[in-house]
């Protein structure tokens, strides 16, 4: 059986699904165009909600597309209280999520040691076959 979610889950759900919508559709500033919201966290008594999102454009704008958030987000945060039935509307605080950029470096680097371990077996291969295989140290391990 699914777990249930909670009440705050639900709406920081809701919350992420709307701001992500507004935004897409409605939002007309240029420097807030390419982004992905990526979480949100709600304080218990929904004052204030923290927004993460993470661009395409990279980190280099990140200044520029958070200006432009700061901007919208009176805007964002009475469209909100129009769609979403809650007490309170948080307030809302723009953050950049730095962990799909950080995932992609991390992947790249694991793909460079992989080819340079693939090429490192293939040069082995090749000397084995060759008939020169490595000399060994005094420890046993190959040179």
């Amino acid at each position: 059986m699914p777990k249930e979610y909670s009440r705050s889950q639900r709406v920081v759900e809701q919350i992420r699904r709307e701001l992500a919508e507004l935004i897409r559709l409605e939002v007309k500033d240029p420097r807030v165009g390419f982004i992905t919201l990526t979480d949100v966290e709600i304080t218990p008594d929904y004052a204030h909600a923290k927004v993460f999102f993470t661009s395409m454009t990279g980190a280099d704008d990140v200044p520029e597309i958070l200006q432009g958030l700061r901007r919208a987000s009176g805007f964002l945060r009475r469209e909100l209280g129009r769609r979403i039935r809650i007490h309170t509307i948080p307030e809302l605080h723009f953050n950049y999520d730095r962990s799909v950029e950080e995932g992609s470096r991390l992947s790249r680097l694991i793909d460079e040691v992989v080819r340079e371990d693939e090429a490192r077996h293939h040069d082995e291969a090749e000397a084995e076959v060759d008939g020169s295989k490595p000399a060994a140290d005094d420890d046993g391990e190959q040179s």
